[in-house]
């Protein structure tokens, strides 16, 4: 993992800082994995802009991910590490021994030719998925289910991780990337090693146009807006707009709005830091 700061021979090269992609070693996806990926451009049915900020960006096909990691005991040998323009990790082309091909999230450490493999009698090593029960206490994970069966859903993004922290009966004890500190069943499945790309958040994109092939179209800010559109508009000049709120009024930096009878607050051991 490394980074690379560009020689500026243009303005929007001057402070672009790229991702080295070490990592990488094709750039050809699997023909098989792929499908269409249709776009809205944050319009309804009728055509009219529902969700704003939305538009354009580069033509994408979706990747068939396996957050499931249904192949018990079936070893499979990583045959590529590779860029999604779907999500900030890499991932990793996985060919099992029994010829099927599948995508995975890759974990930082992952080599070409490593055999990885799912399932209760699996090693504790990266890549491997396991179920929380066979797991040593301590142990840095990644792609965690939530409800067993369901595919990995927490800790999914470029450099993120949990940690295991206790067994109680049905429930393991799990440090989340917010740090959160939550309850999970312990027949849930979850991937050892921290996930790929952890120099992700060290990019600048160097210029607005980046942000324009990624989809993202220029956003008004709320204090120059009038009265009319936002609560934080209006006023003289530069005003500061009154207390950071959204467009409907809900308080913005620290304003809590999980719900107080959310069901699954009782498996919520400590709540993510302010």
């Amino acid at each position: 993992m490394s980074v690379r700061k560009l020689k500026p021979i243009t303005p929007g090269q001057r402070f672009r800082v790229v991702n080295g992609f070490d990592a990488i070693t094709t750039d050809k996806p699997e023909k098989s994995l792929l499908a269409p990926k249709k776009r809205s451009g944050g319009r309804n049915s009728q055509g009219r802009m529902t969700m704003r900020y939305k538009g354009g960006g580069h033509k994408r096909r979706y990747r068939i991910m396996d957050f499931k990691r249904t192949k018990v005991g079936v070893p499979a040998e990583v045959a590529s590490i590779q860029y999604d323009p779907n999500r900030t990790a890499f991932i990793a082309l996985l060919n099992y021994q029994d010829g099927e091909k599948t995508y995975v999230i890759a974990q930082n450490g992952m080599q070409v030719g490593q055999t990885v493999v799912s399932g209760e009698n699996a090693a504790p090593e990266i890549g491997n998925a396991m179920p929380l029960a066979n797991i040593p206490l301590g142990t840095i994970i990644s792609c965690i289910e939530l409800r067993p069966g369901q595919g990995a859903v927490m800790a999914r993004s470029a450099g993120a991780f949990a940690q295991l922290m206790a067994r109680d009966g049905r429930f393991a004890t799990v440090k989340l990337p917010s740090g959160e500190t939550r309850l999970i069943l312990v027949t849930c499945m979850a991937t050892i090693g921290v996930v790929s790309n952890s120099d992700h958040q060290l990019l600048v994109s160097g210029k607005a146009g980046r942000s324009r092939w990624l989809g993202r179209r220029p956003r008004t800010r709320p204090v120059v807006m009038n009265p009319v559109d936002h609560p934080m508009g209006g006023g003289e000049g530069k005003s500061s707009g009154g207390h950071p709120r959204s467009r409907n009024g809900i308080p913005a930096k620290g304003f809590r709005t999980r719900s107080k009878t959310k069901a699954s607050n009782k498996y919520i051991v400590e709540r993510r830091k302010k």
